[in-house]
């Protein structure tokens, strides 16, 4: 089978990671994959085995022409057996390049259940029939479609992300040697956060939430991993809070299973997710969570995990304490139940088999 998948770009996020880790699961498959991707750099790159085309968008209208009919000409010349867009602006342009084009079948993956205001929902409904299927990463992220009149009910499936849970290991004897490699420090706690320092990821509401608990708790250590445009705003406010010396602040690192294994608790404090594939690779490492109920969150822990409200930061902080306090007989049948969701739903392979069976034309999964 031929699989284009088309992706708004290839930046350090979930969505972007999800989408290469599918081609090369599909490529290693024996299937001939390719990613287009409308702007950008690729900095997240799948193996030799997908050809990577950049299409070179741009904001102006002419640079939107001349993006479409790049598409168009390399699904011509590609001939893809499917093509499997992904987020919002992806999922429309390749609705409307169908329209100059023939596609096989066109599926469109939403990864936000905020990915617009009414003009993007308008243009979702309005460009609806042009694809032969509609998808989203979590039934609540197609509930919030429907409600903003994006998909006629019935229109949109969910279909769960998936990590590589062997990648993301609980294996005793890797936590020790990843916490010999990263650390925390000789006798001290460690809560991890990843994420993109964004609005949406909320990390101020963290901040303010380790403010409360880390008195109590001078063992802790927190450590953010991640970029984004509030890093200046966020070190300011760490320092205002006077935490310094407990909160760390890492950039972007390719370690992340290590560091998720050698954590004590993992935290989400998102005001949005479509999915949360952190809180997925988290409790495949083993390590508790703390999450906001945002978006697919709670449909991904599946109690496995200590659920809290958006936006409340002495619920969040009340949340970490229960973590931290909690005892050794509780926490692992957490993290056991949270391996076995893990293991048994969220697997890439398990996921690679849902779109499979999608390409193919049927209509369940």
């Amino acid at each position: 089978m031929r699989v284009l998948l088309v992706v708004t770009g290839l930046q350090l996020g979930g969505a972007e990671r999800q989408v290469v880790d599918l081609a090369d699961r599909l490529a290693a498959r024996g299937h001939a994959v390719a990613i287009a991707y409308l702007t950008g750099d690729a900095a997240v790159r799948p193996g030799a085995a997908v050809e990577l085309y950049p299409l070179g968008f741009s904001k102006t209208p002419l640079g939107v022409l001349r993006g479409c009919w790049r598409l168009r000409r390399l699904i011509r010349a590609w001939r893809p057996d499917v093509v499997h867009s992904h987020m919002v602006h992806a999922n429309l342009v390749a609705r409307v390049v169908r329209l100059t084009v023939t596609m096989r079948r066109l599926i469109c993956t939403a990864h936000s259940p905020a990915e617009g205001g009414r003009a993007v929902m308008l243009a979702y409904r309005v460009t609806d029939r042009l694809a032969d299927l509609s998808t989203h990463v979590s039934r609540d992220a197609v509930q919030a479609f429907e409600r903003a009149g994006a998909v006629p009910r019935g229109r949109m499936l969910p279909v769960l992300n998936g990590i590589d849970v062997r990648v993301f290991s609980a294996a005793p004897d890797l936590r020790e040697q990843a916490r010999r490699r990263v650390g925390p420090p000789l006798g001290a706690r460690l809560l991890l956060s990843v994420g993109r320092l964004a609005e949406e990821k909320n990390h101020a509401g963290l901040l303010r939430a380790f403010a409360r608990l880390a008195p109590q708790y001078p063992d802790v250590r927190l450590w953010v991993v991640g970029d984004g445009p509030l890093r200046d705003a966020l070190l300011r406010q760490r320092a205002a809070l006077g935490l310094n010396d407990r909160v760390a602040f890492l950039g972007v690192r390719q370690d992340v299973p290590d560091l998720m294994r050698a954590a004590d608790v993992f935290v989400l404090p998102s005001r949005f997710e479509g999915f949360g594939l952190v809180v997925a690779e988290a409790m495949a490492c083993g390590t508790p969570v703390v999450a906001t109920d945002a978006g697919g969150v709670a449909e991904v822990l599946e109690g496995a995990g200590i659920l809290v409200p958006v936006g409340d930061d002495a619920a969040l902080a009340r949340g970490l304490v229960e973590a931290f306090a909690m005892d050794p007989g509780r926490r692992a049948a957490m993290t056991a139940a949270a391996r076995r969701r893990a293991e048994h739903d969220l697997d890439i392979e398990r996921v690679v088999a849902v779109w499979l069976k999608l390409y193919q034309g049927e209509t369940t999964c």
